[in-house]
């Protein structure tokens, strides 16, 4: 990309308007105007231009907002109207055929989309919008629709369930890019905000080093955190000399053991390794360790490389086999989990 080029980020809200949304309606509304303004305050930061569209979907697939500039979207307050059934397929496949005529002149373009449901399909095979009737051949569209987009597009589905994992994988929507999101609750659709704008910030960080699209937007585990993504932050080692690993024999509160193991505690100087989902402050800091080496890589970047906003957010640990978390502690009393490894900062 020649220096002269902006980053143009075309990002869609694919939005399940269904019946049984109802009770979540004005829920949504505001996570989705948060994610908005969360996108507007990140793209002047960033220096990345973003532009929006918003599909809302029931037995038919409408778009309320296409392409607008991020910095003069409405509330979609007016927008969201719920009734009908859930035609979740033909609401992906619209929304992409749609976007992919957008212009990409001018600029180093790239497409992120997040389609939110509650529940299962239901309705494509019946609706206008989609291109092919029989529900197999939905799924096959689908498929293959994700299977031959270009790189520079990524597109993530959050599910309600198990079994909408499941038909999200048959689909073809890559592992990493499908997240469960608890659809029985208000806080439920908190956390779903949460976890988008943490996959956001990730894909917007990304953006500013050259990458260009990603299979793995919900992921903590190898395909986020590897060799390449942590010299692409510009993350360099922690002299040894500056941390200790401790290994935890049992479970006890982060001074305690700091004490007996013969350290002295210093609020903020020891890490507790993610070992299970955890909410993350804005101000704690993340290291990461190369389990083979035990060289330890932190600073600021970190948590951009994890996709952590300046808000809090709920992070879990997926399967790594080169690369463990850390979490920076600031209580005293953090239970510590048997059997993992403390990290101190000297």
């Amino acid at each position: 990309m020649s220096g002269d080029q902006n980053y143009i980020n075309h990002v869609a809200l694919v939005l399940d308007a269904s019946s049984s949304m109802s009770r979540l309606s004005r829920k949504v509304v505001e996570v989705a105007d948060q994610q908005i303004a969360y996108l507007a305050r990140r793209s002047k930061e960033l220096d990345q231009e973003t532009r929006v569209t918003v599909y809302v979907f029931a037995d038919k697939v409408e778009c309320v907002i296409y392409d607008k500039d991020v910095l003069r979207m409405p509330s979609l307050k007016q927008l969201y109207r719920v009734g009908g059934m859930t035609a979740l397929l033909a609401a992906t496949l619209k929304s992409q055929r749609e976007l992919a005529r957008t212009a990409q002149l001018y600029g180093d373009h790239s497409f992120l989309t997040f389609v939110l449901t509650d529940g299962q399909e239901n309705a494509s095979h019946r609706c206008a919008d989609a291109p092919v009737r029989g529900p197999r051949e939905l799924v096959a569209a689908v498929a293959r629709m994700i299977e031959t987009q270009e790189d520079n597009w990524t597109l993530a589905v959050l599910v309600p369930d198990q079994m909408g994992k499941r038909e999200a994988m048959q689909c073809g929507f890559p592992k990493d890019n499908i997240a469960i999101w608890d659809a029985t609750s208000t806080q439920g659709l908190e956390e779903a905000g949460q976890v988008i704008r943490q996959a956001t910030e990730k894909f917007m960080v990304g953006r500013a080093r050259g990458i260009r699209g990603s299979r793995a937007v919900f992921s903590t585990g190898a395909e986020a955190v590897n060799k390449e993504t942590i010299e692409a932050a510009g993350l360099t080692p922690v002299d040894p000399s500056e941390f200790q690993l401790i290994p935890v024999a049992r479970e006890a509160a982060i001074r305690d053991w700091v004490i007996e193991c013969g350290h002295t505690y210093r609020t903020g100087g020891a890490f507790y390794q993610l070992s299970k989902s955890e909410k993350i402050q804005a101000q704690k800091q993340i290291a990461v360790l190369e389990k083979k080496t035990d060289r330890v890589f932190t600073g600021p970047q970190a948590r951009a490389l994890l996709g952590l906003p300046d808000t809090e957010v709920r992070v879990k640990p997926d399967h790594n086999n080169d690369f463990t978390i850390f979490v920076q502690s600031t209580s005293v009393n953090r239970k510590l989990v048997a059997h993992t490894r403390l990290l101190l900062m000297i």
